[in-house]
């Protein structure tokens, strides 16, 4: 981008990439109402007036996903809750063509194929709500960039290798697939990537030595990544085989492990991208980016910028980098039980990303066609997104009533037998009751806070549960019940659930939508 309209069109086309996070009141994404709860908690752990003191604390200890926790708490201090988590989500989804355009400009190519990103800043891990997944991928193509310029950029090496350093612990501090993603990434650019000084250098020491700084960038990441290893890995498993959430088996061992095979991953590759509405509208911007993605190549094959002197290994560096997530996506196991889950498929977003940008250099005055062209890709994301996030956001409002007759400090037990959406595919109800219990500084049955990436803890007995919000029907009321004075029911009528409790100890003061909200008497 040489001049001011090919950054104006960068820039309106982020913008519109971004616009469907501002255009209703609430967000499809399945996990987002347990994180918003978690960011509540963390902020106002102290406050007397909710239940957060009594049943909380502050988990010391290094995890990855610190860095979207603590961030949008930050936030919170100058803006209301969700207007710094939309704030966050924005600097997500611009972060990441921004962060390819940076690793594309390091590796000598155009920079607008990154706006060919923007629709793999929505689809299946946005959708479930692995927020802190997500915000790592724009500082792991940072960080490539980064690596690439700490290699060639002899007057600034040293500054690109520090910034390195930083960005990639700040990787870590996000999500640990990500950092494993680098954990290839890196090797594969030092290994094809020459540097000034090889042009005159003799012997193994002489090629080592102007490469040491972008090494040295690396070391505190891995330093950080060792260390929570070493305090993760190194705590005996919780073994409880078939039990949700928990390993069913030593880490690797073939128990706890889940596949899909290479078949069923090939078949939802796509839907894996774009997979948010039932209409299947989602997809519309996907061809779209598929069809100029087709064209830049089809465009630098008939007439290519006059080839680079940095040679055709060099030039494959962004082809490996997109064929290493590619190869992640169809190798890895979907779960590591008790660790990891949904493994393998979120790195079909990174992929998509950066295999979209490899079309070839083109000549200069054929750019800006292909560059208005994305940015009429990220016109129809707009417009598709927009419109099915309000859609649900109208759907959704059925929250709204349910907050209204929720007393404060409520202990909620969510019985979600129904948590699909007219509108999109995620089970974005199922933490319905996370929604009520941070409007009124409560407590769910469920929260992250009983996960060890969590930046809370329980110092005390975590609330009584069934074992996995996805079976309501598991709860004994006996046992479990008593508890809570609130029951967030969706799916089903309480007399159902409660029987004659209903009228003896339960009452019913609120429906909306396919929801109930039940209090004690």
């Amino acid at each position: 981008m040489t001049n001011r309209p090919d950054r104006l069109v960068y820039a309106v086309a982020l913008v519109l990439g971004a616009l469907p996070l501002w255009v209703s009141r609430h967000l499809p994404m399945a996990d987002l109402p347990q994180h918003l709860y978690l960011i509540s908690v963390l902020h106002r752990l102290d406050d007397p007036t909710t239940l957060y003191p009594q049943l909380f604390a502050a988990r010391h200890a290094l995890t990855p996903y610190l860095g979207y926790y603590y961030l949008v708490s930050a936030l919170n201090w100058l803006l209301p809750l969700e207007a710094a988590n939309r704030v966050f989500l924005t600097a997500y989804v611009v972060g990441l063509p921004l962060g390819l355009g940076f690793l594309l400009r390091s590796l000598g190519r155009p920079a607008w194929p990154s706006l060919l990103a923007l629709p793999f800043a929505y689809g299946d891990s946005f959708g479930w709500g692995f927020v802190n997944y997500c915000a790592a991928l724009p500082l792991t193509l940072l960080c490539c960039g980064l690596f690439v310029r700490a290699l060639e950029d002899v007057p600034r090496r040293r500054a690109w290798a520090g910034g390195l350093a930083l960005c990639l612990v700040a990787v870590l501090l996000f999500h640990v697939q990500a950092f494993g993603f680098l954990a290839f990434g890196l090797p594969w650019l030092l290994l094809t990537s020459a540097v000034p000084e090889d042009a005159t250098a003799k012997g193994l020491v002489a090629r080592l030595r102007p490469r040491v700084p972008a090494l040295l960038g690396v070391v505190p990441g891995v330093a950080l990544f060792l260390g929570w290893v070493v305090l993760r890995f190194g705590e005996p498993p919780d073994i409880q085989p078939g039990v949700p959430w928990k390993a069913w088996g030593p880490t690797f061992s073939p128990q706890n492990l889940a596949w899909k095979s290479f078949e069923q991953n090939r078949a939802e590759f796509l839907d894996v991208l774009a997979n948010t509405f039932r209409d299947g509208s989602d997809r519309w911007a996907l061809y779209a980016v598929g069809a100029v993605a087709l064209a830049a190549w089809v465009a630098g094959l008939v007439r290519p910028q006059r080839p680079a002197t940095r040679g055709p290994v060099a030039g494959a560096r962004l082809l490996g980098l997109g064929l290493l997530a590619l190869a992640l996506y169809f190798l890895l196991p979907f779960d590591i039980r008790g660790y990891v889950y949904y493994l393998n498929t979120r790195y079909a977003h990174l992929a998509a990303a950066l295999l979209v940008a490899t079309a070839p250099a083109t000549v200069v005055e054929w750019r800006r066609p292909l560059r208005l062209a994305a940015l009429a890709c990220a016109l129809v994301l707009a417009f598709v997104m927009a419109r099915g996030y309000r859609a649900f956001s109208r759907e959704a409002g059925e929250w709204e009533p349910l907050v209204a007759a929720t007393a404060p400090r409520p202990r909620v037990m969510g019985l979600i037998f129904d948590s699909s959406s007219r509108v999109v595919r995620f089970p974005v109800f199922l933490h319905g009751a996370a929604v009520l219990a941070r409007a009124r500084g409560g407590v769910p049955n469920f929260t992250f806070a009983s996960t060890p990436h969590s930046p809370l803890r329980y110092p005390g007995e975590v609330p009584p549960t069934f074992p996995s919000e996805w079976h309501p029907q598991q709860m004994d009321y006996a046992t479990q019940g008593v508890w809570y004075d609130h029951f967030l029911v969706r799916g089903v009528h309480p007399s159902q659930v409660f029987g004659e409790r209903l009228q003896s100890e339960l009452v019913v003061v609120a429906q909306s939508g396919r929801s109930w909200l039940v209090r004690r008497r």
